[in-house]
């Protein structure tokens, strides 16, 4: 049966519009960093480059090598951590330029650092760009967060934060850290942004 993230791991990627509680375990990521806005071609070069490696990986079998317990599965979806430079930080209203940004795609389990190189090698060949030097291979681990669905542009944000951060308050928690994680369920290219789905996320803790 294909592993489908929006079915089988709805409490991580299929959040209702309010804030709720929940734990995030260690998941294995391509990721690449970069800063400033997000809107720029820069930012669109990023995420070809992603989205080759993470095609590479998910077509292996057709290219006659199939990984040790590989299985069918959708393509995770594109996620970010945002954060602002010091400069950015004391600006009263958000600065796009001043922002710095990791931004990934999740991979199944089977997933190893042989079965990654073998796909940079793949991209290197087929589809040659210099950012792949770039892309870097690794874990992280959210834990305790709280997250919710966001509709709407990303410039209206802010609104669903201001609920997070009452609920945060509201429940003995506290942010861990200014960063915060956004998960991108639509494709920013051809739906009306007044209907984008983000998971919006923030790691926190017990105080």
């Amino acid at each position: 049966m294909k592993h489908e993230w929006r079915k089988q791991e709805k409490n991580l990627y299929m959040p209702k519009q309010k804030p709720e509680l929940i734990t995030v375990p260690e998941q294995k990521f391509l990721m690449i960093k970069g800063e400033g806005n997000p809107n720029g071609e820069e930012f669109s070069e990023r995420i070809g480059v992603l989205y080759s490696l993470a095609y590479a990986i998910r077509m292996m079998p057709k290219q006659g090598y199939t990984p040790q317990g590989y299985y069918e599965y959708t393509v995770y979806p594109l996620e970010g951590v945002w954060d602002l430079t010091e400069e950015g930080r004391k600006l009263e209203t958000l600065n796009k330029d001043e922002l710095l940004y990791t931004i990934m795609i999740r991979q199944p389990d089977f997933v190893t650092e042989e079965v990654v190189e073998r796909a940079f090698e793949n991209v290197r060949k087929k589809k040659p760009h210099p950012l792949l030097d770039k892309v870097t291979y690794g874990s992280m681990e959210d834990g305790l967060s709280v997250q919710m669905l966001h509709v709407g542009p990303y410039d209206d944000e802010p609104q669903s934060f201001e609920m997070m951060k009452e609920f945060i308050n509201n429940n003995n928690l506290e942010i861990v850290t200014l960063k915060h994680r956004e998960i991108y369920l639509s494709d920013a290219r051809n739906v009306d942004p007044t209907k984008f789905k983000t998971v919006l996320r923030y790691r926190v803790r017990s105080v």
